[in-house]
């Protein structure tokens, strides 16, 4: 985004043939991966023993911790796990309650703040709900309606020509050699949307801090969220005959999983997840959630300014090595320009409780960091999804991440106002949320990637805003039509808190 502020991330998930427990529910993230290994003792890494906890300790950037440095560390009580030398973030794990604390006092520690607290589920995916699968009769009645050049579910995907992908796929379906990484839940690369465009070197789990490139150890195992998964058919799934089309059908996807097993992103993977995408050939990152356990992290407490810095210096690492930053901009229906907003979910691993914060001090992360491109998300109706963050200065672009049919109802043959994307175990189901916006916003970075393979991710970003359409304010913004506004928008119509830039274009986005 342009400018940092508080933002958070979610996507909807709706298994179609399952009923939708709540509008817009939270879709936990239930992980189940195996065991991560302590890279240091081989022991688990991952809340080894209930006292532990992870810290980040942030140095100068460029050298690696200094002997002194380490010498204190180890002192103090803590074990490094990993050190990202290039931009000075050292992961480290310690059952000393004050090690934080006697660490900041060391000469050369710039920050340090522990990562996490109790292990208790998470929600910070943004998504809304739980998936929506498909069943057999939808998939018939969808196969039937598709015409020449379709695959199967496309006339379900309302979300294609909303932003012009199905002209743009006329032109051009994006270059293999652009890589999009999902920094997520992980993503089933099994899956046969997914499976050909997938790019296994680009892929890895970043869990404990410190990539493990064993092979599927990005896959989401069976119990976890799907939310990965979904992402990634969004942005790549291949044009081929079966399931869905993605916004890039011709560009590379990774899987880069960075959530515990129980559902946790917490910033030693985040971190982990960006520089491991930045020294490895991707070009474009989504980021459908937002770091746990502060939905907004305040740089007047030390524990949370040194879980911004850390994944700062990950972020601008990534965007000097080429790569264009996505992320999702939440699902409370935020002003994230607004004076003071409640936040009663944080820590969300411990005990939360109704704090007051200034979003233009206290930042969803990584959503919004300086240089991250932050997404709105709107319906069927081109509006403003009921549930999207917004906020002057602070949402980039928007595009479609689905709303409550009710709220807005596709146009036939579509049925649904959620969007439809790959589930693991080869099946496909509706999600919603800024989740789902953000990667259609990554996949016409891709397309502008492929069309000037040569751009920066500047020039890159510069092109999105560009040749986004401008959408004026909805105004008054009445999503329910019980005649009470819901959310007010300020701006002009080629910039506002609504739109930011406006919707996505990706048939500009392979023409100019």
């Amino acid at each position: 985004m342009t400018a940092p502020h508080p933002r958070s991330r979610r996507a909807v998930a709706i298994p179609v043939g399952m009923v939708m427990a709540t509008a817009f529910a939270f879709l936990p993230n239930i992980q189940a991966v195996a065991a991560d290994a302590d890279v240091t003792t081989g022991a688990s890494a991952v809340a080894a023993d209930a006292t532990s906890l992870s810290y980040v300790v942030n140095v100068f950037p460029g050298f690696g911790a200094p002997p002194y440095v380490k010498k204190a560390i180890a002192k103090a009580g803590g074990t490094i796990v990993t050190s990202y030398d290039r931009i000075g973030v050292i992961v480290v794990h310690s059952a000393n309650p004050d090690f934080a604390k006697v660490v900041r006092k060391v000469p050369g520690v710039q920050s340090a703040g522990n990562t996490r607290n109790a292990p208790l589920p998470a929600q910070s995916t943004t998504d809304e709900g739980a998936p929506k699968v498909l069943s057999a009769a939808e998939v018939a009645s969808a196969t039937a309606a598709a015409t020449a050049g379709q695959d199967p579910l496309e006339p379900l995907q309302w979300d294609l020509p909303a932003i012009k992908a199905d002209k743009a796929h006329e032109k051009s379906l994006g270059s293999s050699k652009v890589t999009v990484a999902v920094i997520d839940t992980g993503v089933d690369d099994t899956h046969p949307d997914i499976a050909p465009n997938f790019d296994r070197a680009a892929s890895v789990n970043c869990v404990t801090g410190k990539p493990d490139t064993t092979d599927g150890a990005w896959r989401p195992t069976t119990g976890e969220s799907p939310h990965g998964t979904h992402v990634a058919g969004e942005i790549a799934a291949a044009k081929n005959g079966v399931g869905v089309t993605g916004v890039a059908p011709g560009v590379k996807v990774s899987g880069i999983k960075v959530s515990t097993t129980a559902g946790y992103f917490y910033t030693e993977a985040v971190v982990c997840g960006f520089v491991w995408a930045a020294e490895h050939g991707v070009d474009v990152t989504n980021n459908s959630y937002y770091t746990d356990p502060w939905y907004f992290n305040c740089k007047n407490d030390p524990d949370q300014k040194a879980l911004v810095d850390a994944i700062t210096r990950a972020t601008q690492y990534a965007e000097h090595k080429g790569v264009v930053n996505v992320a999702a901009a939440g699902n409370e229906n935020y002003d994230l320009a607004a004076d003071e907003i409640t936040d009663p979910v944080s820590p969300n691993d411990a005990t939360p409780s109704d704090r007051v914060i200034d979003p233009s001090k206290c930042y969803d992360i990584p959503t919004q960091l300086p240089g991250v491109v932050t997404v709105a998300s709107t319906g069927a109706k081109g509006i403003k999804s009921s549930f999207s963050n917004h906020g002057l200065g602070v949402i980039d672009i928007a595009a479609p991440g689905g709303d409550s049919t009710r709220y807005q109802t596709p146009a036939p043959p579509a049925t649904s106002g959620l969007i439809l994307g790959p589930l693991p175990g080869g099946t496909w189901g509706y999600m919603a949320g800024t989740s789902m916006a953000s990667p259609h916003v990554a996949g016409v970075a891709a397309l502008i990637k492929s069309t000037h393979p040569h751009a920066s991710a500047a020039l890159v970003k510069a092109l999105l805003y560009a040749e986004a359409d401008a959408t004026p304010c909805t105004d008054p913004y009445d999503i329910n039509g019980d005649g009470k506004v819901d959310a007010v928008c300020e701006g002009r119509k080629n910039y506002n808190g609504f739109y930011g830039h406006g919707i996505a274009d990706a048939l500009d986005a392979v023409t100019k």
